[in-house]
């Protein structure tokens, strides 16, 4: 076979990964589709395919580096060729090189956990700092790297120490030792936020808040993570398009009485099931905004791919439902929940986070009447949708009623959709959510 060159893979809604693990070592015969190894991205960790069969020559970029996706990071061809002239300049292996550490010495009888062979042990030179922190022998740890290599997760799976991908990069960057943090994550697993409290805890941050103030009532959180990301991406989303909003207060009386009647059946279908489902019909019958701009076209989708946005212990995901208009409401439902839960757990796919024509935010269960979403570019529009509420409303007989209440906000790319078909698209959705029924 040609020799090729291997790269983080490419297509998704990112820059760059943070490579987590390798699932394969130089030496080894990898063949196309296999799992090669583990990136973690701005939203989720990922699993990442060989994409050609033959040996795995060199790997060039190690475990716990942050590389752009159109880096190379490894070799694959045939056992003994010649890959000199394909080797970056001032690196020839990843940039975590092994250390081997002297000869340990015997140790006193009666400690049989520790080996008193004259074997040298080989470690990266992160996992002999950490190692040396936690007071961890070297020799007692399994190293999971090539060849045996011990690297910096071994050192912390050693010290029992549980925290998600991010945690441990913004740790490692901050120099944050993450021993002795409380974990708020599932089974006290330390998350991102945990470092974060950590690191504006220390004497150092102390001093430098003083330095500013001496009266200082605020605190800084440095901009790292996903945050960065979400930050990034909303204010390119709101410079590039020309955003504007609509609004307008649906009645949920026949939407509450259609749940309450499914859930006396033993039928499972949530208030934001009923506003995706309606959504999702309505798209297909005003296009436009179930459309993307490129820089020559508006294109038009036919399928509808809705995106529920879905709050989460490290920021914002928006899972897609795929051909949602061509779902049954407890069959959306259904998918709705299996997404939020996999959101939340941190068990999504590249591909339930990619290609999304328009997206529904609910805050309704946070109390909040109404707001303006702004757009998951480049879809061109965004349903967000408050709490219900009932209220006194005076109906078309001039009669005032109990009704039950709620308001939903369009915001759309004012360059791909003009005010009156937009309006004409949210009264859509409000005329099928006050009569769901008709849909069934």
């Amino acid at each position: 076979m040609a020799t090729t060159i291997i790269m983080p893979k490419q297509g998704l809604q990112m820059t760059e990964g943070l490579i987590l693990r390798w699932l394969a070592k130089e030496g080894d015969t990898i063949r196309e589709g296999q799992p090669l190894f583990e990136m973690e991205t701005d939203k989720l960790t990922i699993t990442i395919d060989a994409n050609v069969t033959g040996t795995l020559l060199k790997i060039l970029r190690g475990e716990g580096e942050l590389v752009p996706i159109t880096e190379v990071i490894a070799i694959a061809g045939e056992p003994g060729e010649d890959i000199s002239g394909l080797l970056p300049s001032g690196s020839a292996a990843a940039s975590e090189q092994p250390e081997s550490a002297p000869a340990p010495q015997p140790e006193p009888e009666g400690n049989p956990a520790k080996p008193v062979s004259g074997e040298r042990v080989f470690a990266t030179p992160r996992a002999r700092m950490h190692a040396q922190e936690r007071q961890v022998d070297l020799r007692t740890v399994a190293g999971s790297g090539p060849d045996g290599l011990i690297i910096d997760r071994d050192i912390q799976e050693k010290a029992n120490i549980r925290a998600t991908p991010l945690a441990r990069k913004e740790a490692e960057k901050a120099g944050v030792a993450l021993d002795g943090i409380a974990g708020t994550g599932s089974h006290g697993k330390i998350v991102l936020a945990d470092v974060l409290e950590k690191e504006e805890r220390r004497p150092d941050a102390a001093a430098r808040d003083a330095e500013i103030s001496e009266e200082a009532d605020e605190t800084a959180i440095p901009l790292t993570g996903m945050r960065r990301i979400i930050a990034r991406r909303m204010k390119e989303s709101l410079t590039e398009m020309a955003q504007a909003n609509h609004r307008m207060e649906a009645d949920m009386t026949e939407a509450v009485r259609l749940r309450d009647q499914l859930k006396a059946q033993g039928i499972k279908v949530s208030y934001n099931d009923i506003v995706l489902y309606c959504t999702a019909r309505a798209l297909t019958e005003y296009p436009r905004m179930n459309s993307v701009m490129t820089d020559n076209a508006i294109i038009e989708k036919r399928r509808v791919h809705l995106g529920m946005a879905v709050a989460t212990e490290d920021g914002l995901l928006v899972p897609v439902i795929r051909d949602a208009d061509r779902m049954k409401l407890q069959e959306l439902g259904g998918r709705a929940r299996e997404l939020g839960r996999l959101a939340r757990e941190g068990g999504l796919r590249p591909d339930d986070m990619t290609g999304g024509t328009f997206t529904v935010t609910n805050l309704g269960m946070f109390g909040v009447d109404t707001f303006t979403p702004i757009i998951n570019a480049p879809e061109a529009g965004i349903l967000g949708v408050g709490q219900i509420r009932k209220k006194a409303v005076v109906l078309d007989d001039d009669s005032i009623a109990v009704r039950s209440m709620m308001w939903l906000s369009l915001t759309y790319d004012h360059r791909v959709i003009d005010g009156a078909p937009a309006a004409q698209f949210l009264r859509r959705v409000k005329q099928l959510i006050e009569q769901p029924a008709l849909l069934l």
